[in-house]
Order: structure tokens, then sequence, then C-alpha cells
């Protein structure tokens, strides 16, 4: 069952978002293929997925991280993150999924006349494909990169960019994260927003901490929170 927060009654939403890895799908397995590469090109033995998937969220940084050891700070940093990227980016559909239960709900978003959407700091040139990839690209009502503006997360511009291109509120949407900086970026906005705990969860993985309005065990629970509201505004 969910574990609520704070939330009180559950809320009326004309649209929801979402981050994308480790909260939509997961990436994870491609991702780790990604420096796994790296770390065989240098005599390395590959990780498990698992020790690599908390990081996931944090796409190349927390790779290199945990892959090579390595930080932002490193004069060698830029150049591992482009030949990391240009990894990824050869593989980025061969075993990312979408999470259990995400079919349904988008399924019952759409019936209910519901627009969904997505809201990531990973980079349009890896979010389109993975989405086209998972076949749900052309049925986002707003795709939201990390370079689609000035701002990523937990700045709240991406989520108020959503929100423009849907023609709402940014507290009638509702977000779903499960990144610290996630939940951070609605506080911002002025967003109800709910942590997905079976995600990757980052670097401060004690849920209750970051404040979300609710946490969700799987994807199918966040119908539990949510009054559907037929009329949706359609975005434009």
């Amino acid at each position: 069952m969910s574990a609520i927060l704070k939330t009180a009654a559950p809320w009326v939403v004309r649209a929801v978002l979402f981050d994308l890895d480790g909260t939509l799908a997961d990436t994870a397995p491609d991702l780790a293929g990604a420096v796994n590469c790296m770390r065989l090109r240098r005599g390395l033995p590959v990780l498990p997925v698992e020790q690599l998937r908390p990081v996931a969220s944090a796409g190349a940084r927390g790779m290199l991280a945990v892959g090579l050891g390595v930080s932002a700070a490193d004069p060698q940093y830029e150049r591992l993150r482009e030949e990391f990227l240009s990894e990824y980016e050869a593989a980025l559909d061969a075993e990312s999924r979408l999470f259990d239960g995400a079919p349904e709900l988008l399924d019952a978003l759409a019936a209910a006349g519901v627009p969904w959407g997505v809201v990531t700091n990973k980079a349009m040139r890896f979010t389109r494909p993975v989405l086209d990839a998972l076949g749900v690209a052309s049925r986002a009502a707003v795709v939201i990169a990390g370079d689609t503006t000035p701002h990523a997360k937990p700045h709240p511009e991406p989520l108020f960019e959503a929100c423009r291109q849907l023609n709402l509120e940014p507290q009638q949407a509702v977000y779903v994260g499960d990144d610290l900086r996630d939940v951070q970026a609605a506080r911002a906005a002025g967003m109800p927003v709910v942590a997905a705990a079976y995600g990757y969860l980052g670097e401060t993985p004690d849920l209750a901490s970051w404040g979300a309005d609710a946490v969700i065990d799987t994807l199918p629970q966040l119908l539990d929170l949510l009054r559907l509201d037929p009329g949706a505004a359609n975005p434009s």
C-alpha cells in the first residue's frame, strides 16, 4: 500500500508529470552498460548493475563517480563524460524498460483525459530516443529535457515550462520523481509532488526527509492519490 506522508484528501489534477530515469523507466541497465564498456576498455572488471543503480538518476556524473572513481572536479572529467555519453547514445535502448504498472497507469490517464509528460535532467538527444524506444513518445503531451530551459532540476524552471506548454498552473499538476532534487524542484514550483520509493533514490535515500506529499511503492499506487479530472486541459 502507498505510504502517504502528509497529503490530505486526494488531489484533483489536470496533468501528471514524471521524471524519466528511475521513475517512469528503468534505464539503469543501459547507463551501467555504458560505464562498463569504459571499464572493460581499461582492463577493469564489469560492475553489477545493482551497484550502479542507486546513482543512475545522476547520469554521467553518478556513473563515472562509482564506475571509475572520477568526480566532476577531476581534470579528465569532461573527456570521460563525453566518452560515457558516446557509449550510452550507441546503446541507450538495449535493456531500458518501463517500470511495472506504467502502461496501465498511462492508459488510465488517457481514459480520464488527463495529459501526462516527462520532465527530466537527461539531455533531449537521449530523452527522445529513449521515449521512442519505450513506445510512449507520441503519447506524452510534453517533454522537457535537461537542456530545454537554461536551468535543470532542482531549479523549478523545467516544471514551469511544462506547465506553460500545457496551459496549466503548477498547482494543477503533480510531479512524480525518485530523487531529492525532484521534490525540491516541485516544492519551488508550488506543485504537489510524489516520491517514487521503487526508484534509484540517489545520494539521499531517506525519503521521509525529502518533504514529498506522498510516497508510492509502485506506479499504480499513484491512482490512489489522484481524483482524475476528465475535463483536463488539452495541451496546445
